[in-house]
């Protein structure tokens, strides 16, 4: 009994000795999940190459003198739907520091839009387990924006707005098919659920009321599955409206307000174009947004994670006559001196779950991806390796 006691003991020792030390902090990238065959891209006439969104990519041009276009994946263009391309996603990000992925969530006509990148393709991956995620509901009208063949973004094919029969319709597949995975994001054991466009979601509940009594059927909802309710997270950025909070004494028109009215649990931003225009250095770009911590801090009662943009370049969902403002001079030297504010913000907030967000992991056709391209090959990883991972 004492050999076999000792032995356990040094099994444990070594296992101990081989556990990998829990990550420090969160760091959650974006996910654009457009790089596939989805169905429904035929409905809006886009893509016909049966590649999703790499047409755009592999089809961009630079230009004027130094425009770095086109970004070539170093990877090559995979299907990201695929389990193989989501496992491989998954070891590497793992790898170097990112352990959340925030997948851009569609719902549009009353169908899911991109699922498959999330459903057929990372929950189906072999590692999925080790990566957390949760969902950003891209709540935006869909427009031309995404058509590479024209200058004129106004077309609308798919509206943003839903109304609360469809809320209440996809609220039950959020919760059985995403909140209740095991590694599903949390904060106080709450599943993480962000809102891309405040405005909208008010607009198509019928007003403020009745779009917090929308979200407060949500948490109940959670509750009556088991959970212990809803984080619910605010994208912070213009398009935030102001209204009247409904609290005692309080008649102030702010965005402050507007997030207490809802209930809302936290904000941090999508990307630092939503908070400067992007015809500018990056040094000077990225500056600018980040000396808005201190704003959201005095501004909004509600928590606030700090947000990093790796990059902005539209260019590749424009025809090649049409030039877009894009940030220049992008350095990972540099977008690791911004990942070092965040962190700081972050240590200087003790009390709060300590989640970075990134824009973004693989959005190409905007210029801004942590996934290796034939430029600067894995150096945007390795400064979040080396700002988060390494002591």
């Amino acid at each position: 009994m004492r050999k076999i006691y000792i032995l356990s003991l040094l099994l444990c020792a070594v296992m101990a000795v081989g556990a990998k030390k829990k990550q420090s902090y969160d760091v959650a990238a974006y996910v654009w999940p457009a790089y596939h065959n989805d169905s429904r891209w035929a409905e809006l006439g886009l893509f016909p190459d049966g590649k999703g969104e790499w047409e755009d990519i592999y089809n961009a041009v630079p230009k004027y003198e130094g425009h770095r276009q086109p970004r070539v994946p170093l990877w090559g263009y995979l299907d990201e739907s695929s389990p193989k391309t989501q496992e491989k996603v998954i070891k590497t990000a793992l790898k170097y520091g990112v352990n959340t992925l925030i997948f851009d969530w569609y719902w549009y006509e009353n169908r899911p839009f991109l699922e498959d990148v999330l459903n057929k393709g990372f929950l189906k991956a072999r590692n999925c387990q080790k990566m957390k995620f949760y969902l950003m509901w891209a709540n935006h009208t869909a427009t031309s924006y995404w058509d590479y063949h024209t200058a004129d973004k106004g077309k609308n094919y798919w509206s943003g707005r839903v109304t609360r029969e469809v809320f209440e319709g996809f609220s039950q597949h959020l919760i059985d098919d995403y909140f209740l995975c095991p590694n599903y994001y949390r904060i106080d054991g709450k599943p993480v659920f962000a809102i891309y466009e405040i405005g909208t979601f008010i607009d198509g509940m019928g007003g403020v009321e009745q779009a917090r009594e929308a979200l407060d059927g949500l948490r109940a909802k959670c509750v009556k599955a088991g959970l212990p309710g809803l984080h619910i997270q605010a994208i912070c950025w213009s398009a935030l409206p102001s209204t009247l909070s409904g609290v005692p004494g309080d008649q102030n028109a702010t965005q402050d307000n507007t997030l207490k009215a809802l209930g809302f649990n936290s904000m941090t931003n999508y990307q630092f174009c939503h908070l400067v225009p992007a015809n500018r250095p990056y040094k000077q770009w990225g500056e600018e947004a980040q000396a808005m911590y201190e704003k959201f801090d005095k501004d909004f009662t509600v928590p606030y994670f700090p947000h990093v943009s790796v990059d902005w370049d539209p260019n590749p969902r424009y025809p090649a006559d049409s030039r877009q403002p894009a940030v220049s001079d992008v350095t990972p030297s540099q977008f690791k001196v911004f990942l070092e504010k965040a962190k700081s913000y972050i240590d200087a907030h003790p009390d709060q779950t300590p989640l970075v967000t990134i824009n973004a992991w693989n959005e190409w056709a905007e210029g801004s991806t942590l996934e290796p391209d034939t430029h600067f090959g894995y150096q945007f990883l390795e400064a979040i390796k080396k700002t988060f991972l390494e002591p």
